[in-house]
């Protein structure tokens, strides 16, 4: 992915674009009077109306500049400083798009709009330094160098994005058969019983109570608050036990929800018990024994520090190839992508001067372009988050049930 910076260096390149013409194009023709004003046109129309422009229409006319003259003998400093009365830097259509693309393919109207308002001032400034010589600076040639490294840096990444973009038809076949658990979707109700019931805060008097307490006394207190944290933690995890009783026997889980936050003292909604479309990354690996379950069955209490878990299965399908080939051809371009770029990190080895950096040397080397984001789901072996699916924390936001 090209960064913006590459916008500037490019446009500073702008030699091609810059003329002294001799005749104004036949687009720079002044209309006979004003248009009467027009309706904001759609992206759509737009699109239209810019593509009926001709290739060698003038879009871009910065007048004021133009290319430098050679210097002739009879030359002196107030002539050589004159602007000519004709002097102007025509942009054509197909000049101004060779440059859009060559900065970001798939070229948006909003990246032309701000290109088209930055690339006169480049243009000026760029023919006013070459004016006074400073393309012929030791520092410019070294500030050349180095953006040539980072020029050829991102366009080797492009290139190697285009490669692996290339993935053959029958490696997303091949894929999709070798991990079917992947792409198996379903449909789930969850019940969440918090680990311990909300006690209230006490008012500031027992707070000054606790001021005059011995150090024996504190422990004892402690020790008691301990005691009856463990006992409200049991019978926690003994109503999720009897939640889960009635569950299987077929009680609703919207109802079941209600009552496990009532006797947690959660004085919030209870949170939605459905979780549709949810694929095997879609929970942590300690629950991932739900997706075993038949339609109809509900789990085992599940118990993590977040609180007691239960589930039960609705329904399972299984995704067909059509249906995600996209995001089987992005997981695999995303792979190809990072070998590539491995094989190239790999092929090198850096050694600095503790002496000149100091210790540890130049630190690490900053991180590459960025790869393109698949959005799809790993591999079983490898599973991430869904949000939709993320179990809810101790105290879950409040949301109306279903």
């Amino acid at each position: 992915m090209r960064k913006s910076w590459l916008l500037c260096l490019l446009v500073g390149t702008l030699a091609w674009g810059q003329a002294t013409p001799t005749s104004p194009p036949a687009a720079q023709s002044a209309p006979a009077q004003a248009p009467a004003p027009a309706k904001p046109q759609t992206p759509a129309a737009q699109a239209d109306a810019a593509a009926a422009v001709p290739p060698d229409a003038a879009v871009i006319t910065v007048n004021g500049v133009c290319a430098p003259q050679p210097k002739t003998a009879a030359a002196t400093p107030a002539t050589a400083a004159k602007i000519p009365a004709d002097c102007k830097t025509v942009i054509t259509k197909a000049e101004f798009e060779k440059l859009a693309n060559s900065i970001a393919p798939n070229v948006t109207p909003q990246l032309k709009r701000n290109l088209a308002s930055a690339l006169p001032r480049f243009i000026a400034m760029s023919n006013e330094a070459e004016k006074r010589g400073l393309e012929k600076t030791p520092q410019f040639e070294e500030l050349l160098k180095f953006a040539r490294m980072q020029i050829l840096t991102n366009e080797l990444t492009r290139s190697i994005q285009e490669e692996a973009a290339k993935v053959p038809q029958e490696d997303i076949a091949k894929y999709y058969q070798q991990n079917p658990e992947a792409y198996e979707q379903y449909n789930l109700e969850r019940l969440f019983v918090p680990r311990a019931k909300q006690v209230e805060t006490e008012g500031t008097e027992e707070e000054k109570k606790d001021e005059k307490l011995t150090e024996e006394q504190q422990k004892t207190k402690e020790a008691a608050e301990k005691a009856r944290q463990e006992k409200a933690e049991q019978e926690m995890t003994q109503l999720a036990e009897s939640l889960r009783t009635r569950a299987v026997a077929g009680e609703d889980f919207i109802k079941l929800q209600k009552e496990a936050f009532e006797a947690g003292g959660l004085k919030i909604e209870s949170p939605t018990v459905a979780l549709p479309k949810v694929r095997r990354n879609g929970l942590p690996p300690a629950h991932a024994a739900v997706f075993d379950l038949k339609p109809g069955e509900v789990s085992q209490v599940i118990n993590d520090v977040g609180g007691h878990y239960i589930y039960k299965m609705t329904s399972k399908d299984q995704l067909t190839l059509d249906q995600v080939k996209d995001e089987i051809h992005n997981k695999l371009q995303n792979d190809r992508v990072r070998e590539m770029m491995d094989k190239v990190n790999g092929s090198f080895k850096t050694e600095t001067s503790d002496a000149y950096f100091g210790p540890g040397g130049a630190g690490p080397t900053p991180p590459g372009p960025r790869m393109p984001n698949p959005r799809m789901a790993p591999p079983p072996a490898a599973p991430t988050a869904q949000p939709q699916a993320s179990p809810p924390p101790a105290q879950p936001p409040a949301a109306k049930p279903n």
